[in-house]
């Protein structure tokens, strides 16, 4: 059996704690790889080498940094399919969805190639009687990031690319359930010019994560996970006097309005619902038609669809709409909430609970499910799911389903289908929630806007990627200068003034 490392200073170093996490492959519920666990030690050993390599790093020119993240961005299209097939493997995500899931990051590494002209400070010329002034863009140091299972390709590019390109070195702590395209990141970007040191990948548990926040050589973290760790992450990480940004859980809406196009509706809802088996932290898991007609005519066009869902292994073929969960752990409590749904009184119109895959019954599958008249106060609409499970909650009207959205504890994502302008442009204004489509399911925004979350979704003032990452991973530093002309006046004794 694979027995997977750490990357540190350059190389893959192995586990010396003792202690590992298995791989699994997620199809066949087999055990394929371990991955090492880190011991605060070993953490300490990766800032070491990535304190040793950053100054070296930020003395490089903006352009010379740019230029290593153009040749990154070239080796990940060479290596697409690769890294496609290696994530599908360890995570389940069907080839397609994992190409994608590399091209959001690729994405990302290309927006900082402009990192020359994003970290360009402000200059004013005589701002005082001789006096010049101006602000500098500094790296932070070292930045960490702490990032989930359910995208190992994309959130972590997210955050270890702006970090570099401002001229950090960073350490990235990724999921233990699929660590193996981290590892193979960490080696691309060793190849496309990055000194050793810069980017480092330790793997582990939550003795490296308290590790990375007690850290006092850590300057910066960014983690993307569930709510409750969010919180952790950040309560911890900024009593230590850390930058943190932290992206925690959801429950995405998606309003339908009675004038939409419901076929272009219930496309979008099957796709967002139950695309990735809904492990994705901007699947829509709540759709919300207003009225009684609107809700009966897409209920009765979305049963067919999920029930026709083709399921499989990532082997079986293109045209599979989803794998399996990650772990068994994750499909128990899935099904456990699916239970919990029906007990409260929802209405089961699509039952994946018992769906078997011939030749995979070890594997991790589950069919979808779709719920109707589900109401606000069932745990299946309060919780995150995190499955393949859509729950319809029927809204009398536009207002009671706005506030269906605003009412609720997460604000990731949300969406309105309708073909009334006015509508959209009110529901855009209104919704208390980060990120918003218009006939779009899932408005994920792309390299050059910024990702974030509302209320019990985000924690900390920044986004990730796009301008709000340069902001987060760099410090300003204000320079006031005067040269003087010859003539002293003497010592000045109050707060200086430029009148």
């Amino acid at each position: 059996m694979q027995e997977l490392t750490h990357f540190i200073g350059g190389e893959h170093v192995k586990g010396t704690s003792g202690r590992f996490s298995d791989v699994f492959n997620p199809a066949t519920g087999e055990v394929e790889k371990r991955c090492p666990l880190a011991s605060a030690a070993e953490v300490r050993a990766a800032v070491e080498n990535a304190r040793a390599a950053q100054p070296g790093w930020a003395a490089q020119n903006p352009q010379k940094r740019a230029r290593v993240m153009m040749k990154f961005v070239a080796l990940l299209q060479r290596d697409m399919d690769k890294l496609a097939e290696a994530l599908s493997r360890e995570h389940g995500k069907t080839l397609p969805d994992a190409r994608g899931d590399v091209q959001r990051g690729l994405e990302v590494a290309e927006f900082c190639i402009g990192a020359p002209h994003l970290l360009k400070g402000e200059y004013t010329e005589g701002a005082g009687p001789g006096i010049d002034m101006y602000s500098m863009r500094q790296p932070v140091g070292v930045a960490a990031g702490i990032t989930p299972f359910n995208f190992p390709a994309m959130i972590p590019m997210w955050k270890f690319c702006p970090a570099i390109a401002c001229g950090n070195a960073f350490i990235l702590k990724p999921s233990e359930r699929d660590p193996s395209v981290p590892l193979m990141l960490a080696e691309l970007m060793l190849e496309a010019g990055a000194p050793p040191g810069v980017l480092n990948v330790v793997n582990g548990d939550k003795e490296a994560v308290d590790a990375v926040l007690d850290d006092p050589d850590i300057a910066a973290v960014g983690f993307v996970g569930s709510t409750p760790i969010a919180h952790y992450v950040y309560s911890r990480g900024t009593a230590a006097g850390k930058r943190v940004q932290c992206f925690g859980g959801a429950k995405n809406h998606m309003i339908v309005m009675p004038d939409a196009d419901m076929d272009q509706a219930v496309d979008a809802l099957v796709g967002a619902g139950y695309g990735a088996a809904g492990e994705r932290c901007m699947a829509v898991s709540v759709a919300v038609p207003v009225g009684e007609e609107t809700a009966d005519r897409l209920v009765e066009k979305l049963i067919p669809r999920v029930e026709s869902l083709k399921i499989g292994p990532y082997t079986a073929g293109e045209d599979v709409d989803f794998g399996p969960i990650v772990t068994k752990e994750a499909l128990a409590r899935i099904k456990g909430l699916v239970d919990r749904g029906v007990e409260e009184g929802a209405e089961l119109k699509v039952d994946g609970r018992n769906f078997r895959l011939q030749g995979y019954e070890s594997g991790n599958f589950m069919g979808g499910c779709l719920f109707d008249r589900v109401t606000k106060d069932m745990d299946i609409y309060k919780t995150e799911i995190f499955g393949p499970v859509l729950s319809v909650v029927r809204a009398k009207s536009y207002d009671e389903g706005l506030a269906l959205a605003m009412d609720h504890e997460y604000g990731n994502g949300v969406a309105i289908f309708t073909r009334d302008g006015d509508a959209a442009r009110d529901f855009a204004n209104r919704i208390n929630i980060g990120m918003v489509g218009i006939n779009v399911p899932i408005p994920v925004p792309l390299a050059y806007h910024t990702f974030g979350g509302w209320k019990k979704s985000g924690f900390g003032d920044l986004n990730q990627h796009g301008p709000d990452a340069f902001k987060f991973y760099t410090r300003t530093k204000t320079v006031t200068a005067r040269w003087p002309s010859g003539v002293k006046e003497g010592a000045e004794f109050s707060i200086p003034t430029m009148g």
